[in-house]
């Protein structure tokens, strides 16, 4: 096939000479490199343990609905009271709360003060050896991260949640992921407030937070301190 446009342009070359006319195209020599094998090998190995590893971590994340199911299919009924803080009603409501459920330890992640609360719950006869006060927390999401331990510890599978009508969406969002990632289930009950329902991109942006501690066991409540003082 290369031969033909050669022969080709021998001949009209002759032709033209004739006329004493050249043609303008000179005929370079047309040199054919060797073609070069991509390292395929290398390429298969880099992407077979990319895909491993996506495979890896979307079958942990997927597993944490399941782990929920399970716990609450072992243990339908909740072993404990879990109060987030934010506001005096939500403590008013839980200690009346603990007192209909006199088996069941309570614990408060940071609420208001010690002395304030404790005022609380002995206001409604609450026994304070059943009061458990912690105030690691500093925002919602390490409400649950600082107390998932204690929870896997005691052998707590299933927990009541208590918190604002408002605040329940986000709350609910991280403790599906925090506690659903160590197989404790809850069942959660809203404190009326007079506050409009929180924004999308609080329970997306605390939902994000929860994946991050679950891979790399930090919240980022450390980035931004002044964000996370005031939570709800």
């Amino acid at each position: 096939m290369l031969g033909q446009p050669l022969l080709m342009h021998s001949t009209i070359n002759r032709y033209l000479q004739k006329f004493k006319w050249r043609s303008p195209i000179k005929l370079l020599p047309i040199k054919l490199l060797p073609s070069k094998r991509l390292p395929l090998n290398n390429l298969r190995q880099g992407f077979s343990t990319q895909l491993l590893l996506l495979g890896v971590i979307s079958s942990f994340f997927l597993s944490i609905p399941a782990k929920s199911i399970i716990a609450r299919t072992n243990q339908p009924q909740a072993q404990g009271i879990l109060v987030l803080g934010g506001g005096s009603d939500r403590e008013v409501y839980a200690a009346h709360f603990a007192k209909d459920h006199p088996d069941l330890p309570v614990w408060l992640s940071t609420g208001k003060s010690s002395a304030q609360a404790t005022q609380n719950f002995q206001t409604a006869n609450i026994d304070l050896h059943r009061v458990h006060l912690d105030y690691r927390a500093v925002d919602t999401v390490t409400n649950f991260t600082t107390l998932v331990d204690d929870f896997e510890s005691q052998n707590i599978k299933h927990v009541y949640l208590i918190t604002s009508d408002f605040h329940l969406p986000r709350a609910t969002a991280i403790a599906s992921i925090v506690f659903g990632s160590r197989g404790i289930t809850f069942t959660t009950i809203g404190v009326p407030a007079a506050r409009t329902k929180e924004p999308r991109i609080k329970i997306l942006r605390d939902s994000l937070r929860g994946l991050v501690w679950i891979l790399t066991g930090k919240t980022g409540a450390s980035l931004n301190p002044r964000q996370w003082k005031h939570f709800g």
